[in-house]
């Protein structure tokens, strides 16, 4: 007998899932695209889908977020140490993406699929804890700009970065770590985006080491996340313009080096990740690439970090529709199960078409990055990976306030997951280039990298014929890339985020029409690049195969 307590109608919690075989999209994606058509990683990325659907993962994940970091500026003595102190659950949530290559796999072992495992396993940590994905991300990014270090700094940080050891100290003080994580500190208060208008110095110090010329550095930063990582690159003006440098937290002598953590950001999400603002005083830095080209160099960072803006959305999106799908196939209401009231399952479905479209969309994007790229894919990926950057990271915060809403109020509490995914999305639409950067260098692919858009539309138009609803779509999209080829830039400004929204959504509806079954590329193409979808999500073709979506999903 149930107590008074008790509810009959109780969704069971969602544990102890394999959150990558439960995923058809990604399994196909890594299958299709991965090392040895998928079969190099199948039984890790197995082993990660059960580690991160489990209870006790799970748990870590919302603890990591419930006891955010603290910043310990001074020790007792009142000694600045500027150490930020994270819960052991972080601990054990990044430990496990290390070790699962998350983070560097693909430059440890670079091949044909290479990124698109390590991709795959990014996303499965991603979708159940965001916010350490930061430091992995930015250690990931950081290896082709530390690839121009001079050759005792890279010999000596490099197998660091490619470690699958983590260890969370600082060390110092006789203490040599085997591991390290990277970021990047770019941002000031007076410029943001801006980087140009950084007023941090950077002054050459006599003589150069092994580790080649040396810089004192004296500014701010007012974002670096991850202060904890072990070394930055930074950015700041030397004699002849913007530089790129290498900042380590613990010089080669065991001492600290001189960065100080002013206070930690107090942000709508990302609780779990710690962002800082820090001080520079003369701070010790190396030079990357030559002086004045701080931009050129630090930018293959940047771009990766916008690769896996894309790869983290998609995760956020695939999480929603888990927990949603989840719900609807347990939640009983006015008489029937939710999935099996029509309205509730369109929405469902067409959350399902969405994830599956930036599921597809990351992984090929990831699988342009592997060292097997041509120069045509090369092109395509410079200007693939901005659109796509735009596109699904900005749909995210409204995918996941549409699941958050199949929950009811249950969803809007902080005792389930999506309230934390809803907090999170939006940052990465914002981090490395909020919508309007994304496309006004979407516009200055057009005007400097014309091959770009040919590579682009040599990939996207290999789904030409499979729908005339595709079909007209990529005319369109066509027809204005020649219309803003050939006017002026004010003009062309105003229809940046038009240029590239439409650049986004023919790439996904040519994806899903050469990869996905036929019931998702037929409802995703007429939804999104026809007129039969809606404003909000749930509006669906006439004839659509909604059974078949959720099926899948």
């Amino acid at each position: 007998m149930m107590s008074t307590h008790e509810v009959e109608n109780q969704v069971p919690a969602r544990e102890g899932v394999d959150e990558y075989t439960s995923n058809a999209p990604l399994v196909e994606a890594v299958a299709r695209w991965g090392r040895g058509g998928g079969e190099a990683s199948a039984q890790e990325l197995v082993d990660v889908g059960e580690l991160v659907g489990s209870a006790p993962f799970q748990r870590d994940a919302e603890r990591a977020n419930t006891h955010p970091p603290v910043l310990h500026a001074f020790d007792r003595w009142g000694r600045r140490i500027d150490e930020v102190e994270y819960d052991d659950a972080y601990h054990r949530v990044i430990g496990a993406a290390v070790a699962a290559g998350a983070h560097t796999s693909a430059a440890a072992a670079p091949g044909p699929g290479a990124n698109v495992d390590r991709a795959a396993a990014f996303m499965l940590f991603a979708q159940v804890e965001p916010g350490h994905a930061c430091p992995v991300s930015m250690t990931h990014a950081a290896v082709p700009t530390l690839e121009l270090a001079a050759s005792a700094l890279r010999d000596e940080w490099m197998p660091r970065l490619l470690s699958r050891d983590y260890e969370p100290g600082l060390g110092g003080g006789g203490v040599i770590k085997r591991s390290a994580l990277v970021g990047m500190a770019m941002t000031e208060k007076q410029g943001g985006s801006d980087v140009r208008a950084n007023t941090t110095r950077a002054e050459r110090r006599s003589g150069s080491g092994s580790w080649g010329a040396e810089y004192g550095l004296t500014g701010h930063k007012w974002f670096c996340s991850a202060p904890m990582s072990d070394a930055f690159l930074v950015l700041a003006q030397a004699q002849h313009g913007l530089s790129c440098f290498f900042v380590p937290r613990v010089l080669p002598d065991g001492s600290r080096n001189d960065i100080r953590i002013q206070r930690l950001k107090d942000k709508l999400g990302n609780r779990s990740n710690a962002s800082s603002e820090i001080e520079l005083d003369d701070t010790t830095g190396w030079l990357i690439g030559d002086e004045g080209r701080g931009v050129a160099t630090i930018v293959q960072m940047v771009t990766r970090t916008r690769l896996d803006c894309v790869i983290g959305s998609a995760a956020g999106m695939r999480q929603a529709v888990a927990e949603a799908a989840w719900h609807v196939r347990h939640r009983r209401a006015f008489g029937a199960l939710l999935i099996d009231q029509p309205a509730m399952a369109a929405v469902v479905a067409d959350l399902a078409l969405e994830s599956e479209a930036a599921t597809l969309t990351s992984m090929r994007l990831a699988r342009s990055y592997d060292d097997d790229a041509d120069g045509a894919e090369q092109a395509f990926r410079r200007l693939a990976t901005a659109v796509s950057k735009y596109w699904v990271c900005k749909r995210g915060a409204g995918h996941a306030a549409e699941a958050l809403e199949c929950l009811g109020g249950n969803g809007y509490t902080e005792a389930f997951p999506l309230a934390r995914r809803y907090r999170e999305q939006p940052l990465l639409a914002i981090w490395e280039g909020s919508g309007n950067v994304i496309a006004l260098d979407v516009l200055r692919v057009l005007s400097r990298e014309p091959e770009a858009f040919e590579a682009f539309f040599a990939e996207v138009g290999e789904a030409a014929g499979e729908s005339p609803v595709f079909d007209a779509a990529l005319g369109s999209a066509r027809s204005l890339v020649r219309e803003l080829s050939a006017t002026d830039a004010a003009s062309a400004a105003l229809l940046a985020r038009e240029l590239t929204e439409r650049l986004a959504l023919v790439l996904q509806g040519s994806l899903v029409l050469r990869y996905s079954p036929g019931a998702v590329a037929d409802a995703f193409v007429r939804t999104r690049l026809g007129d039969e979808g809606g404003r909000q999500y749930g509006v669906l073709p006439r004839g659509a195969d909604v059974t078949g979506i959720l099926a899948r999903a």
